[in-house]
């Protein structure tokens, strides 16, 4: 019998130091729920987007009582061994709601996870217990380890009170992206929710407590969502490409049989070659076809 996990506010002093807002509570809902709420209400605030700077605020939970991912999909944390953290940024209106290159924003998500994650274990001197246990993304919101689920990612888009609607919007103005982060890191092989996921722990020795992975992990994160988000928003188009070449180096995904499964029911099984230049998959079929996946849950075959 498993032992009940008691949860505690997260004590975050190093994120506190480097993000412009930290909201740490004990247990919510959802850190990405949460967020938006305290968006929408005014009690949560970011300055406008000036250029060559970008505020992050944070809103962490020890525990989530109704964790989403994408599609409606639950997302199961345990207290003290998974960190949910939500990450929101001001970004101009135009390049959010713009499809050619907003998907890269996701991906972006992913990388910034993934550098926080190799930077923490470098950092604490932390060392692999396989050679092969690197850290990848599952097109377009997971972090796998060995073929597993570390972690998941869910953005969402939220229009600050400040803003016009409708008719009212310009483009110019910025709205929020609230870039929602659960990471299993200290979970033990007994408490993981499937058999698809893992933990950090499982695959790396030497890592220090959770507290303090969890807060490492997160001042990267805020770091690195203001870097590469100054660079996008500067130039978008230039950085897609960029961020494009960067994804392949990391993409699970490419080069293995997957199974696309849609929303509407239908799927389209084929080879993942790789992203196109607005972030969707590329998947080719037997018969030698490419075909764009834009919104799907992909498994390997």
């Amino acid at each position: 019998m498993m032992i009940a996990l008691k949860a505690a506010t997260p004590q975050l002093p190093r994120t506190t130091a480097v993000a412009d807002h930290v909201v740490a509570v004990d247990e919510t809902d959802s850190t990405n729920a949460l967020a938006v709420q305290m968006i929408g209400d005014g009690s949560l605030t970011l300055p406008d987007h000036q250029d060559g700077e970008l505020a992050v605020a944070v809103v962490a939970a020890d525990r989530q009582t109704a964790g989403r991912g994408r599609n409606g999909h639950k997302w199961v944390s345990q207290p003290g061994r998974c960190s949910t953290i939500s990450y929101a940024v001001r970004i101009p209106r135009a390049i959010a709601t713009d499809e050619s290159v907003n998907g890269w924003l996701q991906m972006i998500a992913g990388l910034v996870t993934l550098d926080a994650l190799n930077g923490m274990i470098e950092e604490y001197g932390a060392a692999p217990n396989q050679p092969d246990c690197s850290l990848e993304l599952k097109w377009p919101n997971d972090v796998f380890c060995h073929g597993l689920k570390l972690g998941g990612l869910l953005s969402e888009l939220v229009i600050p009170p400040s803003s016009g609607t409708g008719t009212d919007a310009d483009a110019d103005d910025d709205v929020v992206i609230v870039f929602g982060v659960g990471l299993n890191l200290a979970l033990g092989a007994c408490r993981l929710p499937t058999p698809q996921s893992t933990s950090l722990q499982l695959h790396v020795s030497g890592l220090p407590s959770f507290g303090e992975m969890r807060d490492a992990v997160a001042e990267r994160q805020v770091e690195g969502f203001r870097e590469r988000l100054v660079k996008f928003i500067a130039d978008p188009k230039g950085q897609a490409e960029s961020l494009r070449e960067e994804v392949k180096a990391v993409c699970w995904a490419r080069g293995r049989q997957v199974e696309a499964h849609f929303t509407d029911g239908t799927t389209l099984t084929g080879e993942a070659i790789g992203l196109n230049e607005d972030a969707s998959l590329i998947l080719r079929t037997q018969d030698g076809t490419d075909h764009t996946v834009r919104t799907a849950d992909v498994g390997v075959l």
